[in-house]
């Protein structure tokens, strides 16, 4: 297999029929009706197994239609908070018990990567737009505070084209670092203001390079703030310190990883594909504290072989192409699903 056939998913959106709809390619298959009845399997190995709740996020689609779903955060009222590409809403609002407590739009057409921040008390949006090569600060209501377009000033920038960003993190200091994972693979570091700051990284496949920078977040597990970022299409997480030097990489061969979700001492991540982007073959994956795989959600069991990860299988049943992991307090799991016949948000049970 090779990995540059699946460098981009928007390669295969591109040269697909089925948009948005999941209509003239082998997905059309996908029993999806059946599936949504399969609310009782368990997945998962060792100490992480989950029941699967398909009918968790199902909504009414006159009222709240989906189209890709990409990601999703928890605020301080343990609402779950989603970014969709629907230009009828951008982001879906809902309680813990699978139902719609607020929707609203505000015209993103790439609506993608969503972070969640609390300033002074007040929780705000950073919300990624690959469509509109742009990077917004919202209220919680959708209220536009600040708006980061493409970086002219760096000289590899020929154009607003070349600038797709994926993901956001804040850093304590209020520091915005963007990953233009869709673009040319640059981590570019901006002030609370959005004034450039710093830039690293680029398309490569050096250790300090990436390969689709697709997410980010700040890993502060060992005391030490430290950036862990994904190289999608080179299967693994890189991490850097904060001024963008390379520390070590994470290989994890057969994973197509968005974006590393934390959790006390455990490292979430959803693996969109593991063989082809015209198949439903994703699944989760669980790293402990000492980036060990220790549960593979919807996949088979992790193997090593002499500290190498062995290339895992989907069980191609659980998930349609989940992008995003989010975690509530009592452990449980909501999984957007991108290109997924426009399928709602699952909820995992942990037993």
């Amino acid at each position: 297999m090779k990995k540059s056939n699946l460098n981009s998913r928007r390669g295969f959106i591109k040269t697909s029929a089925l948009v948005g709809i999941g209509i003239g390619s082998p997905m059309s298959t996908f029993a999806i009706g059946k599936n949504l009845k399969e609310t009782s399997e368990v997945i998962g190995h060792g100490d992480f197994k989950y029941k699967v709740d398909k009918k968790w996020g199902v909504q009414n689609r006159n009222n709240f239609p989906v189209n890709h779903c990409h990601e999703m955060v928890m605020d301080k009222r343990n609402r779950i908070l989603m970014t969709t590409t629907h230009p009828k809403n951008n982001i879906l609002i809902y309680n813990q018990s699978g139902k719609i407590e607020d929707s609203w739009s505000i015209g993103y057409p790439g609506a993608h990567g969503l972070t969640i921040v609390d300033e002074g008390g007040e929780e705000f949006l950073y919300i990624t737009d690959y469509a509109e090569h742009k990077v917004y600060k919202t209220d919680t209501k959708g209220k536009i505070l600040l708006q980061i377009e493409w970086p002219e000033f760096i000289p590899e920038y020929t154009s607003d084209k070349e600038f797709k960003p994926t993901e956001t993190v804040i850093a304590d200091n209020g520091d915005i670092y963007v990953c233009d994972g869709y673009g040319l693979d640059f981590i570019i570091q901006y002030n609370s203001k959005g004034e450039y700051i710093h830039h690293f990284g680029g398309r490569g496949d050096s250790d300090s390079t990436f390969n689709c920078c697709h997410g980010i977040t700040i890993d502060n597990r060992d005391n030490t703030p430290s950036l862990l970022i994904t190289s999608r299409t080179n299967n693994e997480f890189k991490r850097f310190s904060m001024g963008g030097l390379f520390i070590e990489k994470i290989e994890l061969p057969g994973c197509w990883i968005c974006r590393p979700v934390l959790d006390g001492n455990e490292l979430y991540f959803a693996v969109i594909i593991t063989n082809s982007w015209d198949k439903f073959d994703g699944m989760l994956g669980i790293l402990d504290q000492n980036n060990k795989v220790v549960s593979l959600p919807g996949g088979s069991i992790p193997k090593y072989s002499e500290n190498n990860f062995l290339a895992p299988l989907s069980d191609k049943k659980s998930f349609l192409n989940p992008h995003d992991i989010c975690i509530d307090e009592d452990k449980n799991l909501y999984v957007p699903q991108w290109n997924s016949k426009n399928t709602y948000p699952i909820k995992l049970t942990r037993v």
